[in-house]
């Protein structure tokens, strides 16, 4: 046999094959005995172990890599390297943010990281193997091809095998999706990733290591998915770009046009042109969106959140389709009884008796009776003469109690000719979601063996799936902020919608069986259509999400199972419940670690919280950048002296942008997330951005007309884009809380204090009286140019917003 691992192409063709081929001499171990030391040695030579595949997730050497080594911090480095060479060591204080922004990210990305791992850890899988007759138990990775494993109730399935000996029934939920158990027989094929939910069997390992199910799609689903991003990193993305490619061109022009025209010293010249680019670079705002995302990580993390990708609790904010399955995330995968109904003329409370003797002297070793147990609970301490477990082949249980056979089972099975005077009754409760038992007293003699004689019903025993905690309470609070609720579920469409209804979901009785759309229109528009999508397989799961994405929706996506990687793997936003497989936990940007979907709306209050704060607190960034792109760009075409220095720009960022920004960044903050983010931050910016160039471009032209002192106009600047700076800040914290007036008050204050006791440091020197009073004059206007500036974008914005209404009419 050929072993190797070999990844199962998509019709997409996204994940390329890969095959490395061993040869492998198979054995044929006998069932009592299993293999030999030799054998088993022979295997782990060949490498025909079941080894737990690497993910493909990062490293922690890559995550170091990736945040270390990027066009921004080498562009920093080279401006640091500069101002060292020319000696201009005070100019230096930008290079605390950009270190503590880098050790923020890597530290929250191997957190991540680290929690998966001690996750995956907690959660590693023994087997009870055979080998040389004995029994052991050892870590599932330890196990080798040809392998004889015992399973029994409880047992996940390590490795893809083959049934040798018993009889099991199977829960494939997490690898099909479908809740339906199944009997698995002498020959038949165990999957990776199942359960066994009752029976014991012997099986041989087949299919391990790489060349296992669970494996091959755990790699496909762990694919990095960094190509996607959500709309504020992509914006802020977009705004590094393209200051990344201006800045080069502008601060070469700059330094030769200071050095080699303008006369000025070398390290003049580095001074300014640094100067330049450091204020063009908004290296404060993505400390501040990694700050804000590492803070509200650290607080859903007291609420067993992890975020894996800090970027989706922007996404999640933002969504308005959260797709989810109905066993895990509706429901819980526990069994309970939803009650019973006698049959006919039977007491209620009789029957009840009966049942709660049935259930106190039958074994726990099955869902469905610890349910029966926990419900009918009012025995009389009766003991059964005989007892007979549950069997799949006969699909009943049974029991002898004062001389009566009572059954409980499958009504086809018990009631079997008789089941069609009751298909009524009984198809009833199986529309609304309820797995039904028939109750009875059979009238031959048990005998473990399938019932030959009459059964005389008694009552129908009706369970389900219960609703789970806080899920209503969920649902409703998503169906409030207008999120539309999409169930995608293995399971009957009929029982799905019944318990989506329950759970409150709008829209719930809009179902369809996905078996019947057979091209990718008919699901694409299915999927606008239809609240509930039942029998959907792993693929069509993938292509609703899908579906919905090309609809212009925003969708998250919740799962538990082997079934659903790939469709998480696509959605923007894809939250795993921790109780469920390991390859869903990896592939998600959210866990929740203790599989409480309640825990959902505290995300998406942290999403909000960050992005309107951010996005408010942004403008104070972008007045700076902008500002001085316009500034730098002025001064190349007059061939005039850059007037600020990079300790001025960072005494003026430090009071005006840096730390208020973090006070306000971290506010409560629950207002629904509109428009787009650049451009809700642009309206905002540019007005102060112009009006800080206006003054101080005429500060600098009158003064050089009167042929005041550079060092003079260097602080007169300062001031003045101090003051805007204020100006916007108090825009920006409106409405104006007592917090909000201290913060105010202490940055003007810790302002006037670096320029007065500590100048020497923001190279901040005293200013002739000429220079003075043309400063006045250009402070008195900032409030009228600012002001007037502000209601023209406003103006334009709302001509703007007029026409693209029309547009969509």
């Amino acid at each position: 046999m050929k072993i190797g691992s070999r990844i199962q192409e998509e019709p997409e063709k996204e994940v390329e094959e890969i095959e490395k081929v061993i040869e492998v001499r198979r054995f044929q171990p006998d069932k009592d005995i299993g293999l030999t030391k030799e054998q088993v040695a022979e295997h782990m030579m060949a490498r025909a172990v079941n080894t737990k595949v690497d993910s493909s997730t990062k490293t922690a050497k890559e995550i170091i890599h990736s945040n270390v080594f990027t066009y921004f911090n080498l562009i920093f480095l080279i401006l640091a390297l500069l101002l060292l060479i020319a000696g201009a060591f005070r100019d230096l204080t930008f290079l605390p943010i950009i270190i503590a922004n880098t050790c923020i990210g890597i530290f929250q990305e191997i957190r991540s990281k680290r929690v998966l791992d001690n996750l995956s850890i907690l959660n590693a899988p023994k087997a009870n193997v055979l080998r040389e007759g004995e029994i052991r138990e050892i870590a599932a990775d330890k196990l080798v091809l040809d392998d004889v494993v015992i399973f029994s109730a409880g047992n996940q399935i390590p490795a893809d095998a083959v049934v040798l000996d018993g009889e099991v029934s199977v829960n494939e939920s997490l690898i099909t999706g479908e809740s339906d158990e199944i009997i698995k027989r002498a020959g038949d094929t165990l999957l990776s990733g199942s359960f066994i939910v009752s029976g014991k069997c012997s099986g041989q390992l087949e299919k391990v290591g790489k060349d296992s199910y669970i494996s091959k799609l755990t790699l496909q689903a762990t694919k990095s998915k960094d190509e996607e991003q959500s709309e504020m990193i992509r914006a802020l993305d977009e705004l590094l770009r393209i200051v990344g490619i201006i800045i080069l061109p502008i601060g070469i022009v700059l330094f030769i046009q200071q050095f080699v025209f303008g006369g000025m010293s070398f390290q003049a010249s580095v001074t300014s042109m640094v100067a330049a680019i450091i204020g063009m670079i908004p290296e404060g705002l993505y400390l501040l969106a990694t700050v804000a995302m590492a803070v509200s990580a650290m607080r859903l993390a007291k609420q067993q959140i992890l975020l894996h990708d800090m970027k989706c609790i922007e996404t999640l904010a933002r969504v308005n389709v959260l797709c989810v399955d109905k066993t895990g995330t509706i429901t819980v995968p526990e069994m309970e009884v939803s009650g019973f109904e006698p049959v006919g003329s039977e007491n209620k409370e009789n029957v009840h008796q009966m049942l709660s003797d049935f259930a106190a002297n039958m074994e726990t070793d099955n869902a469905t009776m610890e349910a029966m147990q926990e419900y009918f609970q009012e025995s009389t301490g009766v003991s059964a003469e005989r007892v007979f477990s549950f069997s799949s082949e006969t699909k009943y249980s049974a029991a002898v109690i004062s001389g009566c056979n009572y059954v409980l089972g499958a009504p086809e099975f018990v009631l079997r000719t008789e089941y069609a005077h009751y298909a009524e009754q009984i198809e009833q409760y199986s529309l609304k979601g309820y797995r039904v038992l028939v109750f009875g007293i059979y009238e031959g003699v048990l005998d473990g063996r399938p019932l030959m004689d009459k059964v005389r019903p008694l009552a129908f025993v009706y369970l389900s799936n219960a609703i789970r905690k806080g899920a209503i309470e969920t649902f409703s609070y998503f169906a409030e902020r207008e999120v539309e609720i999409k169930v995608i579920s293995g399971d009957n469409p009929g029982t799905v919608s019944e318990i989506a209804k329950k759970a409150g979901i709008a829209n719930a009785e809009k179902y369809i069986d996905t078996s019947t759309l057979e091209t990718k229109e008919a699901l694409y528009d299915a999927a606008d259509q239809y609240t509930v999508f039942g029998r959907v397989t792993p693929k069509q799961k993938r292509q609703l999400v899908k579906a919905l994405k090309q609809q212009g929706k925003t969708v998250a996506m919740t799962g538990d199972g082997v079934n659903d990687v790939l469709a998480l793997k696509d959605a923007d936003c894809s939250i795993a419940m921790a109780s469920g497989s390991e390859a869903a936990a990896q592939v998600s940007q959210l866990v929740l670690l203790d599989s409480d979907f309640s825990r959902m709306p505290s995300v998406v209050m942290e999403g909000r919280r960050v992005v309107n704060n951010i996005q408010r607190t942004a403008s104070l960034y972008l007045v700076k950048n902008i500002f001085s792109m316009l500034l730098a760009v002025f001064s190349m075409i007059l061939m005039l002296d850059y007037p600020l220095e990079p300790s001025q720009l960072s005494l003026i960022s430090m009071f005006t942008i840096g730390v208020p920004s973090f006070f306000l960044a971290l506010e409560q903050n629950k207002d629904q997330i509109k428009g787009k983010f650049m451009s809700n931050v642009f309206i905002k910016a540019f007005p102060a951005a112009l009006t800080n160039f206006i003054v101080v471009s005429g500060l600098v032209m009158f003064c050089r007309e009167f042929h005041v002192d550079a060092d003079c106009v260097s602080t007169s600047c300062t001031i003045l884009v101090s003051i805007v700076g204020f100006m916007v800040l108090y825009r920006i914290a409106q409405p104006m809380t007592t917090g909000h007036k201290i913060l105010i008050v202490a940055m003007i204050a810790g302002w006037l204090f670096c320029m007065l006791y500590v100048s020497h440091l923001f190279s901040i020197t005293s200013i002739s009286r000429q220079c003075a009073m043309l400063m006045v004059i250009f402070a008195i206007i900032t409030e009228p140019v600012f002001r007037y500036l502000s209601m023209f974008v406003e103006f334009i914005r709302k001509i703007a917003g007029n026409i693209n209404n029309r547009f969509k009419r």
